[in-house]
């Protein structure tokens, strides 16, 4: 009988929706507790628990993860109107992960999963992009209003001395919606210092977009934050070490991107890196290789797939139908998860499990056996296309046979 690893303290882990849900499961049966005495502080996410809660489990996970540290959640559903009938709804809840990003507030960062074998649909695309996407505010944490006729529709600020600010925003001759959307000085201050300390850490040149031309007051003020931020304390880092931070419109910053190999920090407000993320990961290959990890200003970690629930793939489960989806990055979330548990807790035996599991996921890939999705991106001539389980268990039998 193998000895299991031990864990001294626990992860919190978010369980969520679909068929991630599924994976889930498959995930920690297969590859997970077999080998390690697993210690999590579990949160059930999914829809149906957060209704029954009012969203409280959401925002106790989040508290959760300030104590513990390190956190792994499982893809969760953002319900739109269909959702609401769907589930029985009380309300249209708000993003799981902009709730958390809030309470956290941290910088997502994102980056693909490269495999020989997966050639990305940019060519020229040689190393990986890493999206950091700014985690607060935005369309995320909005308030929103369905203008029912004609009438007039103001920004007002009232200060704390009673003193307001007005701005028009439109004078509605008929019925139409308005979006209201804020940020703060300190969260976009805790994004930009975040994104120069990765820069740092991984020695890669940061680019930062905005449109400041046309939103010359809401997203300026991201470009005046992260240059004064910069200019006073990483500047003379990023010298020393040859590497580089410019800014440029959002437009533009896509045009560089599409013409580079790769290799460099893409930051991006909330909504831009929401987009910007499944684009480049779609590039690289698969919308399930791209890794998230969320890491707030106090040195806590979320990690995360980068993907959705996979909702199409569900439907067919719950018919009974086979399914082939592919795990990788959701392994991935595991094994960043244990990995900087391990680190922070000096256990090295489960920071070495974790680098083993992501090399036996590269290695069942490349070997030729896949999920249905990576065979048809593959260059690889025959690929066995397993389904669901049986690829997890593949990513099992090549863990156990590769040299620690």
């Amino acid at each position: 009988m193998m000895t299991k690893i031990q864990m001294t303290t626990p992860l919190v882990e978010m369980d969520g929706d679909e068929m991630t849900r599924i994976l889930w499961k498959m995930i920690k049966d297969e590859l997970i507790l077999p080998y390690i005495d697993l210690k999590t502080e579990y949160y059930d996410l999914g829809l149906e628990h957060r209704n029954e809660t009012n969203d409280q489990v959401t925002v106790d996970s989040a508290e959760a993860t300030k104590k513990y540290g390190v956190a792994v959640k499982c893809a969760t559903i953002t319900p739109n109107a269909a959702r609401m009938t769907e589930y029985s709804l009380k309300e249209m809840w708000k993003s799981p992960n902009g709730t958390i990003r809030a309470i956290l507030d941290g910088t997502v960062f994102r980056a693909p999963i490269l495999i020989k074998g997966i050639v990305p649909y940019v060519k020229n695309w040689t190393k990986p992009i890493t999206i950091a996407r700014h985690a607060y505010g935005d369309v995320y944490k909005n308030t929103e209003i369905k203008v029912p006729g004609k009438g007039k529709a103001e920004l007002v600020f009232t200060a704390e001395d009673g003193t307001e600010t007005r701005e028009l925003i439109h004078n509605f001759e008929g019925s139409g919606i308005i979006q209201g959307i804020h940020n703060t000085k300190e969260s976009i201050s805790s994004f930009a210092r975040a994104c120069f300390g990765y820069a740092i850490d991984t020695k890669q040149d940061l680019w930062f977009a905005t449109k400041d031309t046309i939103s010359k007051k809401y997203d300026h003020t991201f470009k005046d934050i992260f240059q004064e931020i910069f200019d006073a304390e990483y500047k003379e880092q990023f010298e020393k070490l040859g590497i580089e931070y410019f800014y440029t419109l959002i437009d533009d910053a896509v045009a560089r991107v599409i013409r580079s190999e790769g290799g460099f920090i893409w930051a991006c407000k909330n909504y831009d890196g929401d987009v910007m993320s499944d684009m480049v990961a779609t590039a690289y290959g698969d919308l399930s290789m791209m890794t998230s990890v969320l890491v707030s200003p106090s040195g806590v970690y979320e990690y995360e797939a980068a993907h959705g629930t996979v909702q199409r793939h569900y439907y067919k489960h719950l018919k009974g139908e086979e399914t082939s989806t592919n795990s990788i990055a959701t392994i991935f979330a595991w094994t960043g998860a244990l990995r900087k548990r391990g680190e922070l807790d000096g256990i090295q035996e489960l920071q070495d499990f974790a680098d083993k599991l992501d090399r036996a996921c590269i290695r069942t890939v490349e070997d030729g056996k896949m999920t249905k999705s990576l065979s048809l991106i593959s260059t690889c001539e025959n690929p066995v296309i397993l389904n669901s389980l049986d690829f997890i268990r593949a990513i099992r039998e090549t863990f156990e046979t590769l040299q620690d």
